[in-house]
């Protein structure tokens, strides 16, 4: 299964890479989210996919009494999952708000500060 799922990862991570080369926002913007979903797949494969008992120490005893879950993994999925989603958020309002002021989504028609009739810098000395 962990196998499975380290392909998975790098199918993720393809995509978002491929996406992310876009000229597109929208195309950036799932690329963003595919990226995320690839680093919290990642995360939890790293932690052994194993269907244990949860990582609970019984009253009255100082330590595990069986083989169980490991939290930490768990722990940092929940975090990442927060911060993507509000990284995400952003970057969707940050997107929506240049698509507003500028009438276009491709990156490429998004360059205001350059001046357009410029002459190219000089290729050699």
């Amino acid at each position: 299964m962990e196998v499975l799922f380290s392909l998975l990862v790098g199918v993720f991570f393809a995509a978002a890479v491929y996406l992310m080369l876009s000229k597109f926002l929208v195309r950036i913007l799932l690329g963003v989210a595919i990226l995320g979903n690839a680093v919290n797949l990642l995360l939890f494969t790293s932690g052994r996919i194993l269907r244990e008992v949860p990582p609970v120490i019984p009253a009255g005893l100082d330590r595990q009494v069986a083989v169980t879950a490991n939290p930490l993994p768990q722990a940092l999925i929940l975090t990442a999952i927060v911060i993507s989603f509000s990284f995400f958020a952003f970057l969707l309002v940050l997107s929506y708000r240049a698509f507003q002021d500028l009438g276009t989504d491709n990156a490429n028609d998004m360059r205001v500060a350059e001046p357009v009739a410029d002459s190219a810098p000089p290729t050699g000395y």
